[in-house]
């Protein structure tokens, strides 16, 4: 008989583990704002899951602004200010400390991937309660290219000792959907983060759940086995 390979969990982290899309949006627009930027908060939304840069990148083209770095840098610095002026108020989604658990528990291998930087996914693990000395935190300040290249996954994927292409990528957005085809990593999506079960799908995700307790309770569909 051949052993199995063992599966192994790479987590986003705002809109998947913590309730937080909407914090980012909300400082986003008040960074533009400040700018002197007038945009829509669901032109924001779409955009979420990106690195910072790209995404300042993204929206100041698309409204036909100038794109110079040192004011895509300052729009980055805004941002995070005004979204850590919101953290104290962000708290883990339904079940995702259970979920983490769990995983643990059963020795199951997992870490966190996420676009942000550690000045603004701080304070957001310790709401967690993640422990950054036992668990892969890869932030956007570790890789070149965030979502949606595959950098940030198989610098998780690296840090565990695990073949991406034996895990399971877990997000929100179509951008880590992306992200985990090019890594060879399957998909999984969670309704959280605001974007919808067929933009998940279409993106890559072959499962799609409420929330992380909903990927709790049906962790057996996608190798989450004890």
């Amino acid at each position: 008989m051949t052993s199995r390979h063992q599966t192994s969990f790479l987590f986003d982290l705002d809109g998947t583990l913590v309730d937080s899309v909407y914090d980012h949006v909300l400082a986003w627009h008040e960074a533009l704002t400040a700018e002197g930027i007038e945009l829509s908060v669901w032109r924001i939304h779409r955009k979420i899951g990106m690195s910072g840069g790209l995404f300042a990148n993204m929206l100041l083209r698309e409204i036909g602004a100038d794109i110079g770095a040192e004011r895509v840098e300052r729009l980055r610095h805004r941002h995070a200010e005004a979204y850590n002026s919101r953290s104290q108020t962000i708290r883990p989604l339904p079940g995702a400390r259970e979920l983490l658990a769990y995983l643990t528990e059963s020795g199951i291998p997992w870490a966190i991937a996420t676009s942000g930087r550690m000045e603004t996914a701080g304070r957001v693990l310790d709401h967690l309660g993640v422990d950054r000395t036992k668990v892969p935190v890869i932030t956007r300040d570790l890789v070149k290219y965030a979502k949606p290249d595959p950098d940030l996954f198989l610098a998780a994927a690296e840090a565990l000792g695990v073949d991406a292409a034996n895990a399971c990528v877990v997000g929100d957005s179509i951008w880590d959907m992306l992200a985990a085809r090019r890594a060879r990593a399957l998909g999984i999506g969670v309704l959280s983060g605001g974007y919808g079960q067929e933009e998940l799908e279409r993106s890559g995700a072959y499962r799609v759940y409420e929330d992380p307790a909903d990927l709790l309770y049906h962790i057996d569909e996608v190798g989450g086995r004890r």
